[in-house]
C-alpha cells in the first residue's frame, strides 16, 4: 500500500511540474533557421527514443529468460564464448548513430550560419543588437533609428544581426526564429535569421549575466515590409534624437521599458572593429535629426 501511494505521489508531482512549464516555442518555428533546428531536435529525440525502447525491451527479455530458477545445488551453467554478431551490433549501431547525427549537425551548422534558405539573393536588413545590464539596444543604421528592449522586423526578408555587448557576455535568442548566439565586448558576431510569418515573438538573453538576467528580455514584432516602412517613417517624424549623454545613461545597470529614438549610437559609440562572420562594411549614419518621443 505504501509503495502504491509513493508511486502515485511521484506521478502527481511530475504532472504538477509539467503543467507549470511554458510552451516549447522552439517547436513552433516561424522562420527557416528555426525550422531546421526544430527538425534536428525532433530527429535526435526520435533516434534516442528508439534506442531507449530497444534497450528496455532487451533488458526485459534478459531478466525474464535468465531469471533465477530452481536448480540443484551442483548445477553449473554452460560456458559461453563471445558472439561476434552481438558484439558487432553493440558497437556498430552506436557508431552509425553518432556518425549520422554528426553529419546532420555539421550540415545544419553550415546552413544556419549562412543566409536563410530562399533569401540568399536578397539584401538583408542589418540590425546592430547590443546588450548592457540589463537591456537590449537595436540600431538600424540604414533606417537611422534605434529602439530599446523591442524589435520590429519585416517578414519575408533576410535579417542580419550584428551582436556585441557593453557589459558581460550575453546570448541573443529569439526561439521561434533561430538559435542563440553570444554577444561579446571585444568583437561582433553575426546571426542570420528570417521571419516567414507576421506575429509577436519573445526574445531574451540566454546567458546568465547577473542579478537582472531574468528580466533581460525584449519583444519582437514581425510585420509586412509595407508596415515596417510605415513604422520607420513614423519613428522619424515623432521620436527624439539619441544623444551621447542619453545613451550613456541607458548603459547604466538597471531595467527600462521600451524606448524609441532617431539616430543611432553607432556614430559616437562605434561597435568593436573585429567582425566575425560578416561580409558587410561598417554602418553609415545619416546626419539629420527629428523631433520625437519615447514610449
Amino acid at each position: 500500500m505504501k509503495m502504491k501511494w509513493a508511486v502515485l505521489t511521484v506521478i502527481l508531482s511530475i504532472v504538477a511540474v509539467l503543467t507549470g512549464c511554458e510552451p516549447l516555442t522552439i517547436f513552433d518555428p516561424k522562420g527557416p533557421q528555426a525550422e531546421r533546428q526544430a527538425n534536428d531536435i525532433l530527429l535526435s529525440i526520435g533516434i534516442m527514443s528508439v534506442v531507449v525502447i530497444v534497450v528496455f525491451a532487451i533488458l526485459i527479455y534478459v531478466l525474464v529468460k535468465f531469471r533465477a530458477s530452481k536448480q540443484s545445488d551442483d548445477y553449473e551453467p554452460p560456458h559461453m564464448e563471445g558472439n561476434p554478431w552481438v558484439e558487432a551490433i553493440c558497437v556498430g549501431i552506436p557508431v552509425i548513430i553518432v556518425a549520422y547525427l554528426s553529419f546532420v549537425s555539421v550540415q545544419s551548422n553550415y546552413i544556419v550560419e549562412s543566409a536563410p534558405k530562399g533569401y540568399e539573393e536578397q539584401e538583408p536588413l542589418v540590425v546592430y543588437a547590443s546588450s548592457s545590464n540589463w537591456k537590449w539596444h537595436f540600431s538600424y543604421p540604414e533606417e537611422n533609428i534605434e529602439t530599446v528592449n523591442y524589435l520590429y522586423i519585416p517578414t519575408d526578408r533576410a535579417l542580419e544581426f550584428k551582436l556585441y555587448s557593453y557589459g558581460p557576455i550575453t546570448s541573443f535568442w529569439i526561439p521561434q526564429l533561430g538559435g542563440q548566439k553570444y554577444a561579446m565586448a571585444d568583437m561582433i558576431t553575426t546571426l542570420h535569421l528570417a521571419a516567414d510569418e507576421s506575429g509577436e515573438f519573445m526574445g531574451r538573453n540566454a546567458n546568465f549575466s547577473g542579478k537582472g538576467f531574468a528580466e533581460n528580455t525584449f519583444n519582437v514584432t514581425a510585420m509586412s515590409q509595407k508596415d515596417f516602412d510605415e513604422w520607420v517613417d513614423e519613428v522619424k517624424e515623432t521620436a527624439d534624437p539619441l544623444t551621447e549623454e542619453t545613451f550613456n545613461k541607458l548603459l547604466k545597470p538597471g531595467h527600462l521599458g521600451q524606448m524609441t529614438f532617431t539616430g543611432t549610437h553607432l556614430e559616437f559609440a562605434p561597435p568593436p572593429e573585429h567582425d566575425h562572420g560578416s561580409s558587410h562594411t561598417e554602418p553609415t549614419e545619416e546626419t539629420d535629426t527629428h523631433d520625437g518621443h519615447e514610449h
